[in-house]
């Protein structure tokens, strides 16, 4: 099965001169897709971005740490593993070479999960390798994604 998406972006950082010299734009931009909320994003601050706005390699590492989640809670309901929060800090290394070009090199996802049961801990930590063969996102890039999970009792 085929499944689509779409979203527009547009660029607000014209400041008069259009892009006639690199420090006379800004890199500020929105991102919409229907019926959701507006994302005011820019490019990082190390490559002239508003630090205040959300910029793609902020963005990319959100979508890789939420699919894996997304996919960890799903398993974890289909093997009747209550799961009461779940927070991850994820982190995310990129290389920019000589040309200015750059890619990700290593993701690090922190999961810090509470299970009602931590008779089942080894099972549910088990999900996490499961939820990263199933995430779309990670799957499709050629980067290492480590998942360094910790798993408690509920409190």
């Amino acid at each position: 099965m085929i499944h689509e998406y779409a979203t527009t972006i547009e660029w607000t950082g014209n400041t008069g001169a259009g892009t006639a010299g690199y420090t006379t734009y800004e890199r500020s931009h929105t991102i919409r897709t229907q019926l959701k909320a507006d994302i005011e994003a820019s490019s990082d601050p190390h490559f002239r971005g508003d630090a205040g706005k959300h910029n793609p390699e902020e963005l990319f590492l959100a979508a890789i740490a939420s699919c894996h989640m997304l996919w960890y809670l799903h398993l974890c309901a289909d093997a009747g593993i209550i799961v009461t929060s779940y927070m991850d800090e994820a982190a995310g290394q990129m290389e920019t070479g000589k040309d200015g070009s750059g890619q990700f090199k290593r993701i690090v996802l922190s999961p810090q999960v509470r299970i009602t049961e931590l008779s089942r801990k080894a099972e549910a930590e088990a999900l996490h390798h499961r939820a990263h063969e199933m995430c779309f996102l990670a799957r499709s890039v050629n980067f290492t994604i480590d998942v360094q999970a910790s798993t408690q009792g509920a409190a």
